[in-house]
């Protein structure tokens, strides 16, 4: 006991000590003016998204404590396999002693998350990070890549939102002019056990209005909400997206009946992609997500996207890993990597 608060004090002592001769100060997402070091070489991310955030800046092997876990995430470790020798937490609560005793150097947490002041107090720089839209988005990659503090993190960070922009721009000018009656009605459903959907001020709200989609969930707020199955009946969506993890419409309680929906009988039930995080909820591969959605919703539209390509394409840029077509189709499908090939990459890292 005597010897591990030692170890911690000499710790905290040496990160302090590091972060007051460097004194750079960043604002976070919830506009927090943070004291962190020259560069965050030790981090621990209590946001399960931001761990995008972090790979698409290179930065994904300086992540020391993690709240994801290889059989929820199996691409992330796949594609970033040091993630395998992470300090990992069930839940999103770490103890502070555990990482200053790992030298961790710089905390990345959610909007909401209610241990930040716990991390603060031990001394460790705490960055509470969120956003609901991809301007939002697009500023805390930036925020992200200053905490990072190197050049590399800035100009991967800075093409992320150059090509971010560039899909906006290519989707909108297809989609912008498609009058009321051209947008089908997408619920797009977060849980099927509870039910739970997503609404409007959400970055889920954006890529099914960008895409050209009608969010008929917009009249309730926020993401993951809870709602009875006769909002649904009532809401009729022409198309229902199912996130990856929340299981199959056909195997669930509703199966019965959500039969009589025009989305079930006209077979415009999907599953959403899953790669590094689910594309469609906070991570980077929303810029993948925003063409999926406008491929399936507006099929004519966009006939000449090739979905496994840019999946490749996006990949090998933002996660310098190089996916094979047959991985690419498996993301697609929110399948995971296949398991004798996984296994093989855990093994293989665990025995190193």
């Amino acid at each position: 006991m005597i010897k591990n608060l030692m170890i911690s004090l000499v710790a905290a002592f040496s990160l302090v000590a590091s972060t007051l001769a460097v004194a750079r100060t960043v604002s976070d997402d919830a506009g927090n003016t943070v004291t962190v070091p020259a560069q965050a070489r030790r981090i621990a991310d209590g946001w399960y998204a931001h761990h995008s955030l972090l790979m698409t800046l290179g930065a994904g092997d300086r992540i020391v404590a993690t709240v994801n876990h290889a059989k929820d995430r199996p691409w992330m470790f796949t594609i970033q396999p040091s993630l395998n020798q992470a300090l990992s937490v069930h839940g999103r609560s770490f103890s502070s002693e555990a990482l200053l005793v790992r030298q961790v150097d710089t905390v990345f947490v959610a909007a909401e998350d209610a241990d930040a002041a716990a991390y603060r107090q031990a001394g460790l720089p705490t960055l509470v990070m969120g956003f609901d839209d991809f301007p939002s988005m697009k500023r805390s990659l930036l925020t992200t890549a200053e905490v990072v503090g190197t050049d590399s993190a800035r100009q991967r960070a800075r093409a992320y939102n150059a090509y971010l922009d560039q899909q906006v721009a290519a989707i909108q000018a297809r989609t912008a002019k498609l009058p009321a009656g051209k947008r089908p009605g997408v619920l797009h459903i977060q849980s099927l056990h509870p039910l739970k959907v997503d609404g409007r001020d959400t970055l889920i709200d954006s890529w099914i209005t960008l895409a050209g989609g009608r969010n008929v969930a917009g009249q309730i707020a926020g993401n993951m909400k809870e709602i009875s199955p006769e909002s649904v009946l009532h809401w009729q969506p022409d198309v229902i997206i199912i996130g990856a993890g929340a299981g199959t419409l056909a195997t669930s309680d509703y199966a019965a009946l959500f039969s009589s929906l025009k989305a079930v009988q006209n077979h415009q039930v999907w599953q959403n992609p899953a790669g590094v995080f689910p594309w469609d909820r906070y991570g980077t591969e929303a810029a993948l997500q925003i063409q999926w959605a406008a491929a399936i919703l507006h099929p004519e539209l966009f006939a000449d996207l090739d979905m496994v390509k840019a999946t490749q394409d996006f990949y090998q840029r933002f996660f310098d890993y190089r996916l094979s077509a047959e991985e690419a189709k498996r993301i697609l499908q929110a399948l995971p990597p296949e398991i004798v090939g996984f296994d093989q990459r855990v093994n293989n890292i665990t025995n190193k």
